[in-house]
């Protein structure tokens, strides 16, 4: 992923903030010799505090064999993603139809070291961990290795606890522009209203505001 110096997290707590919001991505793992890299959608919960990510996946996924092979994996993450029509980025002095269209969006990508959890009690407190991010309202039965309903459920799945070990983190929403075109966009994905366009423009806001004071 090419991240140009003006499209980088402005910090840590920029990226592990979005992360926190943002907990479905693609597993990537080394395919064997000649072909490609096996990727697996999936949810996941990233504990920052110790610096991994936790998910669970069914025990006949082929990935399985891919990371026994090779721990080393990629977690990549992406949204607030939007079109950007190339007359809204026209600079000032070139008429609109002359602006180049692009993309804005947000991405991190984590490179783990992947460690496979088969131990029974081991797997209910990883499945309990994601409980605690994705169900906080609580409301589901415990899950314990020896009690119904999950206790049975559990040899049909790994776990995997991905130790990060570094982190990409993007964030294109023009600032490298003129103040004049960044708020261009800002009105405009304000007036088309589209899916994800009050986010992106968020982003753009709070990274051109970031950006106005820096300089």
């Amino acid at each position: 992923m090419l991240i140009h110096p003006w499209d980088a997290a402005q910090d840590d707590a920029e990226w592990q903030s979005w992360l926190a919001r943002h907990d479905f991505g693609h597993l990537a793992a080394n395919g064997p010799p000649g072909a490609p890299p096996l990727v697996q959608p999936t949810h996941f919960a990233y504990d920052e505090e110790r610096r991994e990510a936790l998910l669970h996946l069914a025990r006949p996924n082929p990935i399985w064999s891919a990371i026994e092979a090779c721990p080393e994996v990629l977690l990549s993450v992406a949204d607030d993603y939007v079109f950007e029509p190339g007359p809204w980025l026209a600079d000032a002095d070139v008429p609109p139809e002359h602006g180049v269209p692009t993309t804005f969006y947000a991405a991190v990508q984590l490179s783990c070291t992947a460690h496979i959890v088969d131990d029974p009690v081991a797997k209910a407190a990883l499945l309990t961990r994601q409980l605690a991010h994705f169900q906080p309202e609580g409301g589901s039965a415990p899950v314990a290795a020896d009690q119904e309903p999950y206790g049975r459920s559990l040899a049909g799945i790994r776990g995997l606890r991905l130790e990060v070990v570094g982190v990409r983190a993007k964030f294109k929403y023009a600032n490298q522009r003129s103040e004049r075109v960044r708020q261009r966009t800002a009105d405009a994905l304000a007036s088309r209203g589209a899916p994800r366009d009050a986010a992106a423009r968020a982003h753009q806001v709070r990274r051109g505001a970031w950006t106005a004071a820096a300089g």
